[in-house]
C-alpha cells in the first residue's frame, strides 16, 4: 500500500507541476513514461495492479496482479510497454509538446 500511496503522490506532484512548465522545460520521454505508468497504477483499485506491487499482508502481488491475468484490467506497469502513441497523447493533454 505505501507503493501505491507513494505513487499517487508522485503523480499529484507532477500534476500541480504542470501548469508552471514552460516550453523549455518539456519533460523528458523517460518521466512521461513515468507518469503514465503511475497514473495507471493509480487508477487500479486494488493493492495489486502490477507484480511488483504489495498485497495487504506486504507479500509480492506477483501472479496475482491485474496486470498478470488474462482480459479486464491492463495496467501500464513498464517502461517498454509505453508507446510512442502514449507519450504523444499524455503530452498533448498536458500541454507538454
Amino acid at each position: 500500500m505505501k507503493t501505491k500511496g507513494f505513487l499517487i503522490t508522485l503523480v499529484g506532484l507532477a500534476l500541480l507541476a504542470q501548469p508552471a512548465l514552460a516550453k523549455t522545460n518539456r519533460l523528458s520521454d523517460s518521466e512521461v513514461k513515468k507518469a503514465i505508468i503511475a497514473e495507471s497504477i493509480a487508477g487500479w483499485y486494488g493493492n495489486c495492479a502490477c507484480p511488483f506491487n504489495r498485497a495487504r499482508n506486504g507479500s509480492a502481488c506477483g501472479k496475482r496482479s491485474a496486470w498478470s491475468k488474462a482480459g479486464g484490467y491492463a495496467p501500464v506497469c513498464y517502461e517498454n510497454e509505453v508507446t510512442p502513441e502514449m507519450i504523444r497523447e499524455w503530452r498533448a493533454r498536458r500541454g507538454n509538446n
